[in-house]
């Protein structure tokens, strides 16, 4: 659905250099700190940029020779960004009539009465909830087959992140061939939706997995230092010294657990990967 090959984009001393792909029908999901590279890499995919070298394509077509037309199966929910405070859900519906041909407006006043939004409040009134679920059903009301969703639980509740999560899981369920790119600092929306996960850092993907993967064959080992220096360390990852040893990133989690019984073995998470991936040694 989506290939990025080499995509270079130069900003003073920060370079970004990627390479990814989002397969159709997945839920790929980009994580990393802040300033990592993130945001360049979506502006890339939505030809907000020009690129210093490399090619973004979607559906084999590059991001620059795309029509109107495929650039109205695109929908995209980004954390910083949405309607004007001033307007009505009435007059976000004439603004999607105008914007996309495709727009759905009976799915869309159906999900937005589902999910409790006012139609005639302005959206000034909304709270940060409802904003951001205006925003998800914005993107997912005209039928597109690759959605960008940056952030789009940020700053939420418990119950309103659960509910913005269950839209977009609705409608992959009934749209099992669109695409998601989705990016998140909540590491519970991503192993509950993505099918797999690249983690940027200074620029550069250093590393790309199944996030099945990483729930089942990563893990960190707590040693100490006399388990450290006998550890077979050929499948450590990072390794972090800690006030009590070492925390070692592993991705061949069940190898330690048969061969070292006696050390501390933890599940791994897409935090421990974050955490360890961009700060360990």
């Amino acid at each position: 659905m989506v290939k990025i090959n080499n995509l270079v984009k130069n900003y003073g001393n920060f370079k970004l250099d990627v390479s990814l792909e989002i397969q159709r029908g997945a839920v790929t999901g980009l994580v990393g700190k802040n300033g990592a590279g993130k945001s360049t890499t979506i502006k890339a995919i939505l030809g907000l940029i020009k690129a210093d070298g490399g090619s973004v394509e979607i559906d084999g077509t590059d991001v620059r020779d795309l029509t109107l037309k495929d650039k109205e199966a695109i929908g995209v929910a980004m954390s910083d960004s949405g309607f004007s405070n001033y307007i009505t859900l009435k007059d976000v519906m004439a603004i999607m009539r105008k914007l996309y041909p495709s727009f759905d407006e009976a799915f869309f006043r159906d999900q937005c009465a589902r999910a409790g939004l006012p139609f005639d409040k302005k959206i000034k009134d909304f709270s940060t909830g409802m904003k951001a679920k205006l925003r998800v059903l914005a993107a997912l009301s005209h039928r597109a087959k690759l959605l960008i969703m940056d952030e789009p639980t940020a700053g939420l509740d418990v119950e309103a992140r659960v509910e913005t999560l269950d839209l977009i899981r609705d409608y992959l369920s009934c749209n099992d061939e669109c695409s998601i790119l989705l990016t998140s600092h909540i590491s519970s929306d991503l192993e509950g939706l993505c099918d797999d996960i690249y983690l940027i850092n200074d620029g550069k993907v250093v590393l790309h997995e199944d996030t099945d993967a990483i729930l089942g064959k990563y893990g960190i080992l707590k040693v100490d230092e006399e388990e450290y220096t006998k550890l077979d360390k050929s499948y450590l990852l990072r390794s972090k010294k800690t006030p009590f040893g070492y925390s070692c990133f592993t991705n061949e989690k069940q190898f330690y657990m048969e061969n070292y019984p006696d050390i501390v073995i933890e599940k791994g998470s897409i935090d421990d990967l974050i955490l360890m991936m961009t700060g360990g040694n």
